[in-house]
This record gives C-alpha cells, sequence and structure tokens, in this order.
C-alpha cells in the first residue's frame, strides 16, 4: 500500500491540477444538466431528450466519486502544503463536502424506489440547497483564484497622497504602491456581489417554497388567488374540506409542465367519458359541479423526489364515473386527456377500480388552480405523479393499452410509489 501511495503522489503538483481540471468540468457539466432538468421550459423541448439528459446527469454525478477518492490519497500531501493557509484549507473542506453531499443526496434520489418518498423529499431539499450555495461559492472561488489576479504588477492601486506646502494643498503620487484597494480584492468584492444578486431573488424564492420560509414571496393561498381559470358558479366545498379534515397540506408543490400552463372558461370546458362504454357522457362546467362528491385525505408524490403530506381532496372517485358510463367487456385500459392537448397517461381497467383515485375538484377546500393542473385534475395517491393528469376534461376506454406522456420517454409504465 505504502508502494501505491508513493507511485500515486510523485508528480503531485501535476497530478493536482489535473484533478482540479477534471473537477471542475464534472461541476460544469452537473450544473448545466442540472438546471435543464429543473427549468420547465427544457421539459417541453427536449421531449425523450430529458430522460437522456438524467441519465447523464446520474452517470456523471457517479464519477465524480472519482477525483474524491483519488484526492483523498493525495490529501496528506496537499494538507502538508497548506500548512499557515486556513483560508485554503476551508476551501478544501468546502469543495469536499460539496461534492460528497451532492454524490450522497445524488445516490438517494437515484434510487427514490428503493428508499422510499420520506428520504427522496429530503434528499432533494439536500441536493437543492447544496446547488444554491455550491454553485455560486465555487463561480467565485474560480474567478478570484484566476492567475491573471495574482500577477503583482496587477495587485494594487496607486493612490495619491494631498500635503500642505506654504498653506496651499498640493497633491504627490504616492512614493510606492499602496494597498488602498487590490484589485484582487475589488474583484472579489464584485463578484460576490453581482452573483448574491443574480442568486439571491431566486434562492429566496426557492427558500420559501421548500422549505416554508414565510418572507413575503406566493403562499398556496396567494397561487390559489391568481387563478388562471374562470369557472362559475364555485363549488362550495364540503364540511370535511373547509376546514380541510387533513388539517391542510404539508410541503409544497413544484410546478412542473410540458406546454404552456392552459386557463379554461366556461365556454371553453367540458368533460367528457366515451369510447367502449355503454353511456357516453359530457358535462359542462355548471353540470359538473352538481356531481355529489366525496373527500379523501392522501399524500402526493412527485418521481423527482418531492411530496405534499396530508392533502385534503375533493372530487368524484373515478370507479363512480366508470360505473355509471358502463365499461363494455371489452375494455382494457382506461385513457386520460390532459386539456394542454399534448399530455395524456393510462390505468389498466384493474388499477383503475382503486378506491382512492380520484377525478378532484377541490385541495383542501379551494378551488385547484391552473398552475396546479385545474379546475379538474386526476388524483392517483398510491402512484408517482406522472400518472395524476393535470388539466383532465376526458376520459377514454379502450381495448389496447396505452404509453402514455413520460412512459414513451423513458419512465415506468407502472408507477407505483
Amino acid at each position: 500500500m505504502g508502494e501505491l501511495l508513493k507511485r500515486l503522489r510523485k508528480g503531485f503538483g501535476r497530478k493536482l491540477v489535473v484533478l482540479h481540471t477534471i473537477n471542475g468540468w464534472i461541476v460544469v457539466i452537473l450544473a448545466l444538466s442540472g438546471v435543464m432538468l429543473f427549468m420547465n421550459y427544457w421539459r417541453g423541448t427536449l421531449g425523450e431528450g430529458r430522460v437522456w439528459l438524467k441519465e447523464l446527469h446520474i452517470i456523471v454525478g457517479l464519477l465524480s466519486l472519482a477525483p474524491v477518492i483519488f484526492y483523498l490519497l493525495l490529501a496528506a500531501k496537499h494538507w502538508k502544503q497548506l500548512k499557515g493557509k486556513p483560508w485554503q484549507k476551508f476551501n478544501v473542506f468546502v469543495v469536499l463536502g460539496l461534492l460528497v453531499g451532492w454524490l450522497i443526496s445524488g445516490l438517494l434520489l437515484w434510487q427514490f424506489r428503493t428508499v422510499g418518498p420520506w428520504w427522496s423529499n429530503h434528499a432533494l431539499t439536500v441536493h437543492d440547497l447544496l446547488t444554491w450555495v455550491g454553485l455560486p461559492y465555487i463561480i467565485y472561488h474560480s474567478i478570484t483564484r484566476a492567475k491573471w489576479l495574482k500577477e503583482p504588477n496587477r495587485r494594487t492601486v496607486r493612490i495619491e497622497r494631498e500635503v500642505k506646502e506654504g498653506g496651499a494643498a498640493v497633491i504627490h503620487p504616492a512614493a510606492s504602491p499602496q494597498s488602498f484597494l487590490s484589485r484582487r480584492a475589488f474583484v472579489k468584492w464584485a463578484v460576490g456581489g453581482g452573483i448574491a444578486i443574480a442568486v439571491g431573488p431566486s434562492f429566496l424564492k426557492w427558500t420559501v417554497n421548500t422549505l416554508g420560509v414565510s418572507i413575503g414571496s406566493p403562499s398556496y393561498d396567494e397561487i390559489v388567488t391568481r387563478d388562471g381559470n374562470q369557472m362559475v358558479p364555485l363549488p362550495q366545498p364540503m364540511p370535511a374540506s373547509a376546514p380541510p379534515v387533513g388539517g391542510g397540506a404539508k410541503g409544497d408543490f413544484r410546478i412542473y409542465s410540458v406546454t404552456p400552463i392552459p386557463s379554461f372558461s366556461n365556454a371553453t370546458w367540458s368533460f367528457k367519458i366515451d369510447g367502449l362504454v355503454d353511456k357516453p357522457m359530457t358535462w359542462n362546467w355548471e353540470q359538473f359541479v352538481k356531481l355529489t362528491r366525496k373527500v379523501q385525505v392522501s399524500d402526493f408524490h412527485c418521481v423527482t423526489g418531492w411530496s405534499v403530506y396530508k392533502n385534503t381532496w375533493e372530487g368524484i372517485p373515478l370507479k363512480q364515473f366508470l360505473q355509471e358510463a358502463g365499461v363494455k367487456t371489452n375494455a382494457k385500459t382506461v385513457k386520460f386527456y390532459s386539456g394542454d392537448g399534448v399530455y395524456t397517461d393510462s390505468l389498466t381497467l384493474e388499477q383503475a377500480q382503486m378506491d382512492d383515485i380520484m377525478v378532484a375538484v377541490l385541495h383542501d377546500g379551494n378551488l385547484i388552480p391552473n398552475d396546479l393542473g385545474g379546475p379538474v385534475r386526476l388524483i392517483v395517491p398510491k402512484m408517482y405523479a406522472y400518472k395524476s393528469v393535470k388539466w383532465l376534461n376526458r376520459i377514454e376506454l379502450i381495448d389496447k393499452d396505452h404509453v402514455g406522456y413520460w412512459e414513451e420517454r423513458g419512465y415506468d409504465i407502472d408507477a407505483w410509489v
């Protein structure tokens, strides 16, 4: 082992530079792919490519373990060189902490089915927090450690000094450069301030949405208030919905969409069930809100790792629609259509009979806003949320399998939590 370490440490300085470069490119790839996976614009633009991008993100994330292990083998020698350099030691701890934290939380997100919603939900929060803190820090460190800032002739700014000569003030150049404000210090402050201004508002918004810290950003109630739908009359919540029997949802929804978020009015909205049924039916909004509804409390899990617990949903059980329409014997699959005109998904006829699958109209006593899939959306609590079709406006019974939007792009057809 000692001989192996000796060989690895040979040419230590050059290897450290190469290691730093490799690690830098890994962070760049992870940052770009992570941002693209996070942004709604890329969800619709990339299509199937988003799944490939996710695989690339996972593979590169796993590869990030290699430079960490290699550095740890060189760390003893490097640590001796950092004697008397506390800030450089601090930087080593920060970077290693970020890499290890990203790796562990990323592994938990990758294996979300194995670890379960609780672990993946917290792993996503940690992963995001490290990204919000780590990327600005790495950008700042990279710029302020640039070689050109270390050149002696760029370090100082000459200042002038004022002296009294014969009762009059005379300006003389300083005898030698003085560190009134070094170029390096100026760039550090400028870069740090620029990053804070650029990242700060988005970080504060993330803090509110994810950690529930109230600092004046839109709350769930405000999202409901600014709902883009114009549906009248508003459905009156049952006593179990207002106040919500579940005590109110715990957690925050992340808004994802593969299309621009649609909005509806009485004139543009209808709901129907057709296909292989005995009695096809169509409702306008006024008719739909008069249907008998039920209330249930359930958790909501997204395949990307986050969850919202104890939601109080009010709506019509799916199996009630199927019973009233009458399912023909050759029907095999229940297909769901989104009002965005693009998104579809499906359940087998057997799955569709589960008691807690609901065509929801209210959430915690409020009309579901269009940002979150209203005025009507499907809720499938035992499966990940890509099955819970937003802006639901049609149910069709068919005699064959149907591969939904995300299943076409690599997701599992059965989305059990």
